[in-house]
């Protein structure tokens, strides 16, 4: 195995488990604790189920790719597809939440290991970065949730939801 595959596998691991961690860590009643004050307001539960929904697209589209598709459609609007998806995850437990992440992590981890070298230099689409290498897709998918995880903490440790600032996506890799 290449050691940028190594490496990455090894981070979603890494920041996976601490993902599960972090969720069991926090008491039934805190999960509804608002994390944003902008956008669609979620609290924790929600971006739990965020983090289940990004992942299992993350992995579709990284999929897509490495079958020759372009990834993400240009036509594709993030904050719905967002909207749409956790509202489909409104029932799910958090526990249950849980699971699903660590199974899409596991999915994710298995497409990875099964991927050559080469195909990590795959350029497609992502839904918010634009054209990118699928190497970089990766790693955003750990980085993504390390910067909700940041704020899901600081709002429980405040008792106050954050200003959510997203991160703006590269110019010239569109």
């Amino acid at each position: 195995m290449s050691e940028r595959k190594e490496l990455i596998i090894k981070r979603l691991q890494e920041e996976g488990a601490k993902t599960v961690e972090f969720f069991r860590s926090i008491p039934e009643n805190n999960f509804q604790q608002q994390v944003y004050t902008t956008g669609p307001q979620w609290d924790a539960r929600n971006l739990l189920a965020h983090f289940v929904s990004a992942e299992r697209t993350f992995a579709f589209y990284g999929r897509d790719i490495l079958n020759g598709g372009e990834g993400a459609p240009e036509d594709f609007v993030i904050d719905e597809f967002n909207e749409t998806q956790v509202g489909r995850m409104k029932t799910a437990s958090a526990s249950d939440l849980i699971e699903q992440f660590e199974e899409a992590r596991a999915s994710t981890i298995h497409l990875i290991e099964s991927m050559s070298d080469a195909d990590l230099d795959r350029v497609g689409r992502h839904p918010w970065f634009g054209k990118v290498p699928l190497e970089n897709m990766l790693k955003l998918i750990y980085r993504h949730n390390m910067i909700h995880q940041r704020d899901i903490k600081k709002a429980l440790e405040t008792k106050q939801p954050v200003p959510h600032v997203d991160v703006q996506p590269p110019s010239g890799n569109q």
